[in-house]
């Protein structure tokens, strides 16, 4: 991991911010990802990422707070999450944690309304090998975070 280093990717007004850190495990999303090029934003993300797995962190934070992002962004976020699905180490966890509105989080009760909210997720959860866990967030007009709840998986 000698020149392994944090990634750090500014938002613009198509794209979100992603901040990667190694040293935490926390990983961000968050803003808009309605790019036109979604490879050209998200395959460094991939390619971080499976360099991260090689040398994980205990405890591994993917904070997903995002606003809206399309089909192909969708696409590229299953693909990161799969290779994080990989982290080799059955004691290691793995935290997705989810904001939406307080409106949709109250009618999310039980897994299955987890696993059809966040099919992307929710598809490849079954082949990992660390612990899983899914914290998802209530959040306000203002994005605050107003309601909280852990699922185990």
């Amino acid at each position: 991991m000698k020149d392994f280093h944090s990634l750090l990717i500014e938002e613009t007004a198509k794209t979100p911010q992603i901040e990667l850190n190694q040293l935490t495990g926390d990983f961000i999303f968050s803003g808009r990802s309605i790019p036109k090029n979604a490879a050209k934003v998200y395959e460094p993300v991939l390619n971080w990422v499976k360099e991260y797995i090689l040398h994980a962190r205990q405890t591994t934070n993917l904070r997903l707070n995002m606003e809206y992002f399309n089909t192909s962004s969708s696409l590229w976020l299953a693909k990161i999450f799969k290779v994080l699905m990989r982290i080799n180490e059955p004691d290691f966890v793995l935290i997705f944690h989810l904001y939406l509105p307080v409106n949709e989080f109250d009618e999310i009760n039980e897994f299955d309304d987890i696993k059809d909210a966040f099919f992307p997720i929710a598809d490849v959860l079954q082949f990992a090998l660390p612990s899983i866990f899914i914290k998802l967030y209530g959040t306000n007009g203002a994005y605050e975070v107003v309601k909280d709840k852990l699922v185990f998986i």
